[in-house]
């Protein structure tokens, strides 16, 4: 069984991850609102439609894509639904299956809201790194997280 406690650099590293994660995620999500009236969550449900096939997702998929829970999905494609971005179909194949499905108007917000999006990465985080830091920060955790793959 190991220590009780966390040596200071496992600390340090624990707290930085953390502090660094909600303060960057909650600025994106504020500049979202502010510009473009998304959540940074409704944001990421946006992208994953956009970049699936048919620009449709089973609801099961895209809660565990957007990791929310179904009925908190529900509730946010409910407000995409009535926002006209995102429409409900049933699959042709299996009509108990509930898709999602991007909109065109859907699909033109979204392309707005990336500029804003990607312009806060870059402000919050990438551009506050080096080349190196970059690396570093990328390699570290995919130690823990494996190697992105997109979904």
């Amino acid at each position: 069984m190991g220590s009780t406690s966390l040596r200071d650099t496992e600390m340090r590293a624990w707290q930085a991850l953390l502090h660094a994660h909600h303060s960057v995620i909650q600025v994106l999500d504020r500049e979202l609102r502010e510009d473009h009236g998304l959540t940074l969550a409704e944001y990421d449900a946006l992208l994953r439609l956009a970049r699936s096939p048919d620009r449709a997702l089973r609801m099961t998929d895209l809660a565990e894509r957007v990791m929310i829970s179904p009925s908190g999905l529900t509730r946010m494609v409910d407000r995409l639904v009535t926002r006209g971005l995102v429409q409900r179909r049933s699959n042709t194949s299996d009509a108990r299956i509930a898709l999602a499905c991007l909109t065109d108007d859907g699909l033109r917000h979204l392309k707005i809201a990336a500029r804003t999006h990607l312009r806060g990465i870059r402000e919050h985080f990438t551009g506050r790194l080096s080349e190196t830091q970059l690396r570093n920060v990328a390699s570290a955790l995919e130690t823990i997280s494996g190697p992105h793959v997109p979904h």
